[in-house]
């Protein structure tokens, strides 16, 4: 038992001497530590003057970051959609009567007045009936006379009178009915428009609510097509919608909103909006399929930033701004709060936080720890000037930066104009502008009254109400 416990103590006696002698030696063979604040101003290490007013960083180092200048462009608020043309007034006739056609006075595709007679149906017995209800008239005409003659000679009574009236407006009741039989045989054009393809001939006798041919009015046609329900309370009445059509490669009109549906689809949550075109030149037909942009708002002076540049937070959003530092030289990270707007691809809108030419991180936002972290501006695809000398070379660096992402701004042609909502796959603004690809013209309207501004009075509906506005 004895000899146990001497093992036992021998073993703790070395084990401790064991470890102080390796305590001892790591001391000594560690470098000896220096204080950066001792250090030369111009030396190579990487602190060197980060621990200055200007570069108060978290950990006494310059962080490397990329950044990117506020620009000002102009910024186009709108949504796309599909939708189809229909007529602005489209009619199918059929007869009311039966009958048989006697005549066919219109061709295929034909234009078409207002009261034209396009069809007659044969007419022989109303024909018959008019000229017999006309010979009652002139008898029931005659007898009333006479009666009021002989009334006032005191030859007959006040009844025979009163009679012969009756009988007078049963004859021109007969008339009437006589004239307006004969008339239902026949058809006539509605409104100005163009007949299309007939199935009927001369010879045919049709029943009543047949169909015989469609008149279109295109002078003007509309634009049906839906928004979703997030945008109700940005469409209005009057707007600008631009629209392409892929059977007419190159060209895009110009339909102006005139009706908003008040009442949202619940199926698909969803508006619809109904647009008109000027059509006199027509080119275009009912049931083509169209791409309509509605334009909302357009800026020319919004300012974007890069959306790599926004670091959100919760519901909030923030970036870090690229400022000077304290000692002259220096650059440093401010975080600073923004509020944004309209989205592009690759871009954002800032409308509130930030002025125009602000630099702003890009890249790097998670090496800087803290506000006012000392930060030196990399520019991609360029050697790093004067690598090593810190802070000193970071204001070089930021104008070298700041001045090559303004440089494809000032290749780009000054009218291009943003757009929000269109596919990812659109070239970004900040790249160097390609060859200009091939923009739909816009088809201008013919001389002389524009067909959509009368299209709710022509119809007998009352002009569009804008929400908020009296009628």
């Amino acid at each position: 038992m004895a000899s146990k416990t001497r093992y036992i103590v021998v073993a703790v006696v070395g084990i401790a001497a064991a470890s102080g002698a390796a305590w001892w030696l790591q001391r000594h063979a560690a470098p000896p530590k220096t204080d950066s604040a001792s250090a030369p101003a111009g030396g190579n290490g990487p602190s060197a003057g980060a621990r200055g007013p200007g570069g108060q960083g978290g950990a006494g180092r310059v962080v490397a970051v990329e950044a990117a200048p506020v620009r000002q462009m102009a910024l186009r608020d709108d949504a796309e959609a599909v939708g189809s043309l229909r007529s602005r007034r489209s009619v199918v006739l059929r007869p009311e009567v039966s009958g048989r056609i006697t005549q066919l006075n219109f061709t295929d595709g034909q234009r078409v007045r207002q009261g034209q007679v396009l069809v007659q149906f044969d007419d022989q017995l109303p024909r018959a009936q008019v000229q017999q209800s006309q010979a009652e008239l002139s008898i029931a005409q005659a007898n009333h006379k006479r009666n009021q003659e002989l009334v006032a000679q005191g030859f007959i009574s006040q009844r025979s009178v009163d009679e012969s009236a009756a009988n007078l407006e049963v004859a021109q009741a007969k008339l009437s009915l006589s004239q307006a039989t004969a008339s239902r045989l026949r058809i006539l054009a509605p409104f100005d428009g163009i007949a299309g393809i007939r199935g009927v001939n001369v010879g045919d006798y049709l029943k009543d609510g047949a169909d015989i041919v469609n008149v279109e009015d295109l002078d003007a046609v509309y634009v049906d097509f839906r928004l979703p329900e997030r945008l109700q309370g940005k469409v209005r009445t009057g707007q600008t919608a631009r629209v392409v059509f892929d059977a007419l490669p190159g060209v895009r009109y110009a339909a102006v909103v005139q009706a908003i549906n008040p009442q949202i689809d619940a199926d698909g949550r969803a508006v619809a909006v109904r647009g008109c075109i000027d059509n006199r030149r027509l080119q275009l037909r009912p049931g083509m399929f169209a791409r309509v942009t509605t334009v909302f708002s357009e800026r020319a002076n919004a300012r974007v930033v890069p959306e790599e540049a926004i670091v959100p937070e919760g519901s909030n959003a923030f970036v870090y701004k690229v400022i000077e530092g304290k000692e002259p030289g220096t650059r440093v990270a401010q975080r600073t709060a923004v509020t944004l707007g309209a989205r592009a691809p690759g871009l954002v809108e800032v409308v509130d936080g930030l002025a125009a030419d602000d630099l702003v991180v890009t890249a790097g936002q998670q090496r800087i720890q803290r506000d006012g972290t000392a930060v030196r501006v990399v520019v991609l695809g360029q050697p790093e000037a004067g690598k090593g000398k810190g802070a000193a070379a970071g204001p070089a660096r930021a104008t070298s930066s700041a001045a090559s992402e303004a440089a494809p701004m000032a290749d780009a042609p000054a009218s291009a104009a943003l757009s929000v909502g269109k596919p990812a796959t659109a070239a970004p603004v900040t790249a160097p502008a390609p060859a200009a690809a091939p923009v739909a013209a816009l088809v201008e309207p013919l001389p002389g009254p524009n067909p959509c501004q009368v299209a709710g009075t022509s119809s007998g509906r009352s002009a569009p109400m804008v929400p908020g506005k009296p009628a």
